[in-house]
């Protein structure tokens, strides 16, 4: 065939929209058809903390709209993280490569995210995608790819925050995080080209410490007893001697200023133990914002001083107090998630395009409520290790789906990519989950591998681990320690069964598994991670 007759075919193949998925993002069909594509992601949202999941809080957790999402559309079971820490979990989710990979292992991570390597956002922009990443970043260097971006520096804060521009400049809002995130979102999809696809990924700060909710959601569980986890008093037997040396308690490394929302003036010379932190919202707030925080919290706490002084509290009570302390104020941030959640479909709805717009919610990892005694997440216990993904794809995905295959978040880039009618390249490491969506396929695999890079931040050491649907193993490279769950038996993990005769085979398996997945993935080694600490 004559080269302008195949420069005819694909031409052809381009404008009717037949032609076959191509690896060169420029090639990629241009169609009015292809869905729109929402992604809302909140940061440290706990499965238990999402009612539909229907785990401890599920009478207790307000997520009515992203409940919604759930029934309208797919909720997964097996939703995994490739990495338990924030930023990291971000660069998983834009490269589709695990941490070692994308060159972002950790949170302070030398210049931050290499925007030079190949992310999705890269390829949907050049097939004729408009895009906007707007809240929580965390990847130290700015976005790239995008055609818009307002982004909160660091952690950010809930009230009244900070927005770095695209020029540079930061720009201070007036009223609460997760409210003014949804605004900005919105309004980019107010004053977008109507006649192109977008992808939006609209990114909360909420739930993650320091839980402080908006004003409005300060009341709403007065009055409620949060459900408490069978593990609060974990004492840490039957596993790793490094679990008791965690800094993660909420018994004894909760802050009582920065996490509890006492401050110092109001403590009346009581004698409280622990680490005080500084009160960085309560800062933040007008004169009429703290009023009404004050209004909230003072008469609370004022109780609170007035037992704890009286000799009133065991030490166990006070624990308790904290956990309900924390649960309210963490919840309450979910709430205003939810509320936006609902916001966002409901724009998509009164703006005809829900029928043609792909809206996901999702979160950067799990988090520990209570579980354990810990608050935080890094482990790779279930809690953390486990993150929430909701999807809804109208006319695709068959509505009050739960689809139990094992994903995690370096399979995102890939599914956004054939969502778009693209081809991902051969270096990404994550599947598509376009089949699972589409009912043509129940699983993508049996196992997921799992990285944790921090060097000694809370005191949770580097650790590596698989998981398949019944088991998981994972090895401490520090003490040269196996743990081993059965999670059939053992859900809430109390006891590593590595070393116990009637497991041998599993055992053998699991760790013959685990070496040959860390060769796939082209894993470091140890010593890699060793001598990178020594320089440290």
């Amino acid at each position: 065939m004559k080269l302008s007759s195949i420069l005819s075919v694909a031409v052809f193949s381009c404008v009717f929209g037949i032609g076959l998925l191509r690896s060169d993002a420029q090639d990629a069909k241009k169609s009015d058809e292809r869905p729109n594509i929402v992604f809302i992601f909140s940061d440290d949202h706990a499965l238990n903390a999402i009612s539909a999941y229907g785990g401890r809080l599920a009478g207790t957790a307000p997520t009515p709209h992203i409940d919604q999402l759930a029934k309208e559309g797919a909720i997964f079971n097996n939703s995994f993280c490739a990495n338990s820490i924030c930023g990291p979990s971000r660069a998983n989710i834009l490269s589709g490569k695990h941490s070692h990979k994308n060159g972002f292992m950790r949170n302070s991570e030398g210049k931050g995210f290499d925007q030079s390597q190949w992310t999705f956002v890269k390829d949907m922009g050049k097939s004729g995608y408009q895009s906007a990443v707007i809240g929580k970043w965390h990847l130290m260097t700015d976005p790239t790819g995008f055609d818009y971006w307002e982004i909160l520096p660091g952690q950010g804060n809930y009230y009244n925050p900070d927005f770095i521009q695209m020029d540079g400049s930061r720009k201070r809002e007036h009223g609460y995080v997760t409210d003014i995130t949804t605004d900005k979102a919105l309004k980019w999809l107010d004053g977008r080209d109507k006649e192109k696809p977008f992808l939006l990924m609209c990114q909360y700060k909420a739930p993650h410490r320091t839980f402080s909710p908006a004003l409005r959601h300060l009341n709403l569980f007065d009055g409620v007893n949060i459900p408490e986890p069978d593990s609060l008093f974990d004492n840490y037997e039957n596993r790793s001697g490094e679990l008791p040396k965690n800094e993660m308690e909420i018994d004894r490394h909760f802050w009582w200023v920065y996490d509890l929302k006492i401050r110092k003036e109001e403590m009346d010379g009581a004698k409280l133990t622990g680490t005080m932190g500084p009160p960085i919202e309560y800062k933040r707030m007008d004169a009429e914002q703290k009023k009404v925080w004050d209004a909230h919290y003072g008469p609370l706490n004022k109780e609170f001083i007035k037992d704890f002084k009286g000799g009133k509290l065991s030490d166990k009570d006070v624990v308790r107090w904290k956990y309900q302390r924390y649960m309210k104020n963490y919840l309450g941030t979910v709430k205003s998630v939810d509320e936006c959640v609902g916001r966002v479909t409901k724009y998509l709805e009164k703006n005809g395009l829900s029928k043609n717009t792909i809206v996901i919610y999702s979160s950067d990892q799990g988090f520990y409520l209570g579980e354990h005694g810990w608050y935080d997440k890094r482990w790779m216990f279930e809690e953390s290790f486990k993150m929430p993904f909701v999807i809804k794809w109208p006319g695709v995905i068959k509505p009050g789906s739960r689809p139990d295959a094992m994903i995690q978040n370096i399979d995102y880039a890939p599914t956004f990519m054939e969502m778009a009618g693209l081809k991902s390249p051969a270096d990404v490491q994550g599947l598509s989950l376009v089949p699972v969506l589409k009912g043509e396929k129940k699983d993508l695999r049996d196992i997921v591998y799992y990285s944790y890079y921090e060097l000694g931040v809370h005191r949770v050491p580097q650790h590596f681990g698989v998981r398949t649907k019944r088991y998981k193993l994972f090895y401490i490279p520090d003490t040269k320690e196996w743990q081993m769950f059965d999670l059939e038996k053992d859900p809430q993990e109390m006891r590593s069964i590595y070393g116990d005769e009637s497991y041998k085979e599993v055992q053998e398996d699991l760790v013959r598994r685990y070496h040959q997945i860390r060769k796939d993935v082209e894993a470091p080694s140890y010593e890699a991670h060793a001598a990178r600490r020594k320089r440290k």
